[in-house]
C-alpha cells in the first residue's frame, strides 16, 4: 500500500491528527547560539536558524516530535520549514540543505515508526516545505512593479533540493505549506512532480495556504476558493488552511473549502491570536473547541495546531474530536474551473 492509500483509508475511518508548532516549542529551550552553532564553523551567527539542529542537537527536535506523538499525532511534520538554500543563505548554510533534510526526515521516520510499533497504528511523516522569504508574484520595490527577485524555474529547483533530500530520509508527504503566493506554491508543485519523474513514483502532495486579511486572500490576492481552482490539477492528498489566524477566525473559509475540494481537508490554525508581546494565550480547551465545532460540521479529516501550539493542545484536539466521523468527500459537478485572483466557474 503506498502513503497515499494508507493515509487515505486511515482518513476514512476516523479524524486524523497533526502535530503542532515546531517554532514556539524551540523557542521554550531557551537554546543559545553555540547549540545552534555545534562544531559545524559556519561564518555566521546561528541562533535562530531552527532547521539546523537536525546537525547540531537532534535531540531538540526529536523531543518535540515524540511529544506530538505521545499527545496522539498521526503525522507528525519535519523541522524543514526554512531548510532551502534561499533561506540557509541567510546564516552562510546553504552548503548544508541537503544534510539538514535528510537528517530531520530521519529523526522524524524514525520516531513515527517507533510509535507505529508500539500500537499498530500507521503514522506518517510530512516533509515540511515553506514559501522562503521570496515571493514570484509581487515586486519587493514600490517603484518597479515589474521587478522579481526570483524567477519561477529558480524556486523550483530551490524546492527540488529540498524534496529529493525530504524523500531520501523517507518522507511519505511533501507539505508545501503557509503558502502566502499562489505562485511560489505552483513551483514547489512542479519540484514535486519533477522529484516524483526523477524517483518513478507517486509523490503525494499536501498544500496548506495561510490567510493575510479576514475576507479569506493570501498575499497574493486569491481566494480560498480560487486557490483551489488553481492548485487542483496537481491530486493533493490534502488541501488545507494554516497559521494565520485562530480557529475563529478562520471558520467561515474552512466552510468553504470544504464544500469545493474533493480531497482531504486539513487545518491547523494558530492558537489564537498574539498578544501584544507576540505571545499566543489560547489554551488547549480553547482551541479544541473550536475546531470541534468544524469536526461536528463534518468539514475536516486532519487537524492540528501551528504558531503557539503545543502538545497539550494536540491532545486536547485529539480527545475533543474523538469518535466525531470524518468529513465525507464530495463529488463536485464536472465543469472548467478556472482562476484569476477570484474563480471562475463555466456551467456546462
Amino acid at each position: 500500500m503506498t502513503a497515499r492509500q494508507a493515509l487515505l483509508a486511515a482518513a476514512a475511518e476516523r479524524i486524523l491528527i497533526t502535530d503542532g508548532a515546531f517554532g514556539t516549542e524551540i523557542q521554550n529551550w531557551k537554546l543559545a547560539e553555540a547549540d545552534y552553532a555545534g562544531e559545524l564553523n559556519l561564518p555566521k551567527d546561528q541562533k535562530g536558524n531552527n532547521d539546523i539542529l537536525a546537525l547540531t542537537a537532534p535531540h531538540v527536535p526529536e523531543a518535540i516530535t515524540r511529544a506530538y506523538l505521545s499527545a496522539g499525532s498521526d503525522i507528525v511534520s519535519t523541522n524543514t520549514f526554512s531548510a532551502n538554500s534561499i533561506s540557509q543563505a541567510d546564516y552562510g548554510a546553504e552548503h548544508l540543505v541537503r544534510e539538514i533534510n535528510l537528517a530531520s526526515a530521519k529523526i522524524a521516520r524514525a520516531c513515527a515508526d517507533e510509535f507505529a510499533a508500539q500500537d499498530g497504528r500507521p503514522r506518517f511523516v510530512a516533509g515540511a516545505i515553506g514559501p522562503t522569504n521570496k515571493t514570484l508574484s509581487l515586486s519587493p520595490d514600490v517603484n518597479d512593479p515589474g521587478f522579481r527577485e526570483i524567477d519561477f524555474d529558480t524556486l523550483k529547483d530551490v524546492y527540488l533540493e529540498q524534496i529529493l533530500a525530504l524523500l531520501e530520509g523517507s518522507a511519505d508527504f511533501i507539505l508545501i505549506e503557509t503558502v502566502f503566493d499562489t505562485l511560489n506554491a505552483k513551483a514547489g508543485i512542479m519540484a514535486a512532480i519533477e522529484a516524483g519523474e526523477v524517483l518513478g513514483r507517486d509523490v503525494p502532495i499536501m498544500l496548506s495556504m495561510t490567510l493575510t486579511d479576514l475576507s479569506g486572500r493570501n498575499l497574493s490576492g486569491h481566494t480560498v476558493e480560487a486557490f483551489w481552482h488553481a492548485v487542483r490539477h496537481a491530486r493533493p492528498v490534502t488541501i488545507g488552511l494554516n497559521c494565520s489566524f485562530g480557529a475563529q477566525q478562520l471558520r467561515p473559509h474552512v466552510k468553504t473549502l470544504a464544500g469545493i475540494a474533493d480531497t482531504l481537508i486539513m487545518v491547523y490554525p494558530n492558537a489564537g491570536l498574539p498578544n501584544e508581546l507576540g505571545a499566543y494565550d489560547e489554551l488547549p480547551a480553547e482551541t479544541a473547541a473550536f475546531v470541534r465545532e468544524w469536526a461536528e460540521a463534518g468539514q475536516v479529516n486532519i487537524l492540528g495546531g501551528c504558531c503557539g501550539s503545543t502538545p497539550a493542545h494536540i491532545k486536547a484536539i485529539a480527545q475533543a474530536v474523538a469518535g466525531i466521523a470524518p468529513r465525507a468527500l464530495p463529488v463536485p459537478p464536472v465543469v472548467t474551473r478556472l482562476a484569476g485572483l477570484e474563480p471562475m466557474t463555466m456551467a456546462a
